[in-house]
């Protein structure tokens, strides 16, 4: 079956002034444009291409790259409005259309949004919209802790920070996880904590336990060795300390210290570390 606003491989079944025309199955014959048609080509060959709408509303398929799909949440910016919506730079020829009434807010021209792509049913154009809770689901179950998955920033919580888990799920991280101002937006990987009862999952920006502290002792390693060869630190170090040079718990630095003592890479004074041997 096509998808409309997504990625399909479709046979050339025959080329004109325009292009070459591509098997849609049961929707027909599907124009890729004369720009995107390459002398090598010929009737048969599979090409890799996105479906979407042009601006007469006919299906076309194009070799350009989209910076989201259906089904999919991005953050975009807003190339011009008029008096039924805004228009987004989506990285196709035709922008994509947020309704007055998919927004939250009045969107401003060169401003960033956060939507939500998909197909509206009633017209049946790929459409974004900025309300974005009526996209996000619970979890299911096999969200365990400690499961790496990657994590869109959505916005500010009072708690910390709300996040998108793998494209589809509701996550948050709490306050003491965050060492920086994040942008909506912003894609990172994050580490599951807890699946709670409602489905929203709890996430750190860190690995957990033990996978943490060996991610900072090699960290602290590449620190010492672009300080020259030692830092003022040591486990008398305060926490705030620690956490403002290194964005970790004093926890973390304690365990990878001892890490790295142990493999005798590093001594120890109560005021300083240094180098002590190579890998």
């Amino acid at each position: 079956m096509l998808k409309l606003g997504d990625y399909n491989v479709l046979p050339i079944v025959r080329f004109s002034d325009h292009g070459a025309y591509l098997d849609g199955g049961e929707i027909g014959e599907i124009l890729m444009p004369k720009a995107f048609v390459r002398p090598e080509m010929k009737v048969g060959d599979e090409e890799k291409v996105f479906v979407y709408l042009d601006q007469q509303e006919r299906l076309v398929a194009t070799k350009e790259k989209p910076l989201a799909r259906v089904g999919d949440f991005a953050c975009l910016r807003v190339a011009w409005t008029n008096h039924f919506g805004a228009f987004l730079d989506w990285g196709l020829m035709k922008d994509l259309f947020v309704p007055f009434s998919e927004q939250t807010i009045k969107m401003e021209v060169d401003k960033k949004y956060l939507v939500y792509i998909f197909v509206d049913q009633l017209s049946h154009r790929i459409v974004a919209s900025a309300k974005l809770n009526r996209y996000i689901q619970p979890a299911p179950q096999e969200y365990e802790t400690g499961r790496e998955v990657s994590v869109l920033v959505q916005g500010k919580s009072p708690l910390g920070l709300k996040v998108i888990i793998d494209n589809r799920f509701a996550g948050l991280c709490y306050a003491n996880q965050l060492h920086r101002f994040y942008h909506p937006g912003e894609r990172l990987t994050g580490f599951v904590v807890k699946r709670r009862e409602d489905g929203k999952l709890d996430i750190s920006l860190s690995p957990l336990g033990m996978e943490r502290v060996e991610q900072f002792s090699q960290q602290l390693k590449q620190a010492l060795i672009e300080a020259g060869g030692s830092l003022p630190f040591s486990d008398h170090s305060t926490a705030e300390e620690i956490e403002k040079r290194f964005h970790v718990s004093k926890k973390t630095f304690k365990q990878a210290i001892g890490r790295l003592y142990k493999a005798h890479l590093i001594q120890l004074s109560d005021h300083e570390i240094w180098i002590s041997g190579e890998d």
